[in-house]
């Protein structure tokens, strides 16, 4: 029982191991930086501050910036579970002058993609200035996704900005003022607040706000870009065209909601709006569509961006619904009538102004665009809202949940966009595990099964890991290791969502079917191998078998491989992950063979190996499914049938299962069987199993033998 509570330990460990605090590390790093490369003039260090985790940046005696270390301001954990440090100096304008990244542990993203090409797009948020993010809401700038590196690079963009705003407001640089508690008075919505009767009344009182735009204004905006053919290819129609005119209206508050969308639209609505979510209606007319061609894909509305502070959103067509009429009496003819919903927890407040940027756009070339904004703003109505009094908070409290909240959004942004993926794997588990309970009459029709299984391994390797890149490696329990010595926060997990779900699966498959179900179904390269494997086989490439005392002499390697990356991590974590190169998911999988040409030659290789010996490579050499295989012996149940006479006399099944993992004495061995169900197929076949034709024979006999009568039985052909 010791045994497997540590095993369930290590399994959900994974997920829920509780962050561990740290003091801040800006000392730590310090030392080792140059200022000279960090700010180019710079001659030194000053003193980093009690009060606050920085240090000023001397020329000549003068400070001329502040350096300071993400994470010792804002979360920064990364897919290893561990923080990136990231060194950052600002300057008195709340500019960024120099950016380094220091410390990193992104192996399971990260290997494979050069060191420098992340240090460069770090390096390149210098200039970023952090009082136009404050004031846009952070959408000055634009995010250089790698690929491949999609999560930690959205970690490194978010801890930059928000790590950059709270320095430069505790210190105020750039005029930012410091953040303060507002212990003035709060306001909230007023349901009962009385609706405008009109759409006149609406547009005077300011529950519709309006920005209208001709064609001579919009031609006057671009006339001082920069590109001289953004000021040669002017609108050609009469100056005062409509080039739009927007109006919007908060509905969100329900007066609004009931004058603009009527009680039917009022109360859809309500059932449209989750708890905390607010709604804007835009409308519009004119030769411009606010909408653009981020709709017209299904995607981002990308002409469009709701910004307050520092909150930005920017609207999916999952948070877009169209309004089919203005119940508002004498409202006027609209192109478009639209609403949008503003998620919850993005920190959006309904009672604060607000406005809404409208993305102008000017074709310059063939694929080539520039582009002007235009605001407009919006502030609730005094009438919509009521006074409350403020309740007491502890500060600190208030800060930690602040942090992380701010942690917690980015990973559920990255489920929310997550979303078709989710549902994808969620669909293949939940058709997996139907599989397996119901294995007798999935194996009933051999060949129906043997085309299911090569689809399903075809979803497998194209879905989940070249789309997904969701492969599992032997880094992840490393990580899992780590925590327990340095801790981690289990959120970094969840900024891959399909890598959580899978290590979920696997350790509830662990009590249930041991390794075979992820090894054998839900391994990219597993699968990887079996489906070229079944190409040399129709090409009529030998397949060798190798003697049983070799083979059961060559299957320990794997288990020594991980046991040695197992010692070496507790020595060093990173240099774990660079022998974890032994694994060859990252260049076939995650990297899809685009790669230095030695870690592709290590990964063809293995691959010609499996056309002669299938998965080769899962048989003696993948740690991870050593990993896998120690708590094997924990499942609580032995699905897969077997007869007597398995393996003595019949030794069928034995020599035709893919991965040798079927002793001569008849027994399954849990460590090595993949669950791939061959052997169930051959349990109910009647033209290969002996004891199944010995029973057809013997039922035969009786159904010809005075008063016997005939016996159907369903026949399963291999």
């Amino acid at each position: 029982m010791k045994f497997v509570r540590l095993v369930l330990l290590l399994c959900f460990g994974l997920y829920f191991a509780a962050s561990a605090s740290a003091a801040a590390v800006l000392p730590e790093y310090l030392p080792s930086a140059t200022a000279s490369d960090l700010v180019p003039g710079a001659d030194g260090f000053g003193a980093v501050r009690d009060d606050l985790a920085v240090a000023p940046v001397l020329k000549g005696g003068q400070t001329v910036a502040w350096v300071f270390i993400t994470s010792d301001f804002v979360g920064t954990t990364g897919y290893s579970g561990k923080p990136i440090h990231t060194l950052v100096a600002v300057d008195k304008d709340a500019k960024i002058v120099g950016v380094r990244l220091v410390k990193h542990s992104e192996p399971i993203v990260l290997i494979g993609i050069p060191d420098a090409k992340v240090k460069a797009l770090v390096a390149g948020y210098s200039g970023l200035d952090l009082v136009a993010e404050a004031k846009s809401g952070g959408t000055t700038h634009e995010v250089d996704i790698i690929s491949g590196a999609t999560v930690t690079v959205m970690v490194i963009d978010d801890s930059i900005v928000r790590s950059g705003l709270k320095v430069a407001r505790a210190l105020g640089l750039g005029g930012l003022a410091p953040e303060r508690a507002n212990t003035g008075p709060r306001f909230e919505i007023d349901p009962a607040a009385a609706a405008p009767a009109d759409w006149v009344e609406a547009e005077g009182d300011g529950t519709l706000r309006r920005l209208s735009l001709d064609v001579a204004q919009v031609n006057a905006a671009f006339a001082g870009h920069p590109d001289e053919r953004a000021r040669d290819r002017a609108i050609g129609q009469a100056p005062e065209t409509t080039f739009i005119e927007m109006q919007a209206a908060l509905v969100s508050a329900p007066p609004i909601a009931k004058a603009l969308l009527g009680s039917a639209g009022e109360k859809n609505l309500e059932a449209w709006l989750g708890e905390g979510e607010h709604a804007i209606a835009l409308v519009g007319r004119g030769l411009y569509s606010f909408k653009g061609s981020g709709y017209v894909r299904g995607g981002i509305f990308d002409r469009i961006v709701l910004i307050q502070d520092d909150v930005s959103v920017r609207f999916r067509d999952r948070d877009h619904r169209r309004l089919g009429a203005i119940a508002l009496a004498s409202a006027p003819e609209f192109n478009e009538m639209d609403l949008f919903r503003i998620p919850a927890g993005l920190g959006f407040d309904p009672t604060k102004p607000f406005r809404i940027q409208l993305l102008a756009q000017r074709e310059v070339g063939p694929i080539e665009k520039v582009f002007h904004t235009f605001d407009l703003g919006y502030q609730l109505p005094q009438k919509y809202l009521r006074a409350v009094a403020p309740p007491a908070k502890d500060v600190a409290a208030v800060g930690d949940r602040g942090e992380g909240a701010a942690q917690a959004d980015l990973w559920k942004r990255i489920w929310d966009d997550s979303k078709l993926k989710i549902v994808v794997l969620g669909a293949m588990l939940v058709v997996l595990t139907g599989v397996f309970f119901f294995q007798t009459y999935a194996v009933r029709n051999a060949r129906a099964f043997y085309i299911f299984r090569i689809i399903f391994l075809m979803v497998t390797l194209v879905f989940l890991g070249w789309y997904a890149n969701a492969q599992l490696s032997v880094v992840n329990l490393m990580a899992l290791f780590g925590s327990f010595v340095a801790g981690f926060s289990w959120q970094a997990f969840l900024l891959d969502p399909l890598t959580f779900i899978l290590w979920f699966a696997v350790a509830a498959a662990l009590l249930f079917w041991g390794r075979g179900a992820y090894c054998g179904w839900l391994c990219p390269f597993g699968a990887l191998q079996e489906l070229t494997n079944q190409i040399a086989r129709k090409l009529r490439i030998p397949q060798w078998t190798l003697p049983w005392g070799l083979h059961e002499r060559l299957w320990p390697i794997k288990y020594m491989i991980f046991l040695g990356l197992f010692g070496v991590s507790l020595i060093s974590v990173e240099q774990a992950e660079h022998l974890a190169e032994i694994e060859p998911f990252k260049t076939a999988i995650i990297l899809k063979f685009i790669r230095a040409w030695p870690f592709v030659a290590y990964a063809v290789a293995l691959l010609v190996a499996g056309l002669f010996v299938e998965r080769f490579y899962c048989r003696y050499l993948c740690p991870l499914g050593a990993a896998l295989a120690i708590p094997a012996r924990i499942r609580m149940f032995d699905w897969l049938k077997r007869y007597h006479e398995c393996g003595n006399p019949c030794q069928t099944c034995s020599n035709q299962c893919p991965v040798q993992a079927i002793h001569r004495t008849g027994e399954i061995n849990p460590n090595e069987c993949i669950n791939c169900l061959h052997c169930q197929v051959l349990y109910q076949s009647e033209t290969v199993c002996p004891v199944v034709m010995k029973k057809m024979k013997s039922r035969a006999k009786l159904a010809a033998s005075p008063g016997g009568a005939p016996i159907h039985q369903p026949t399963a052909k291999v």
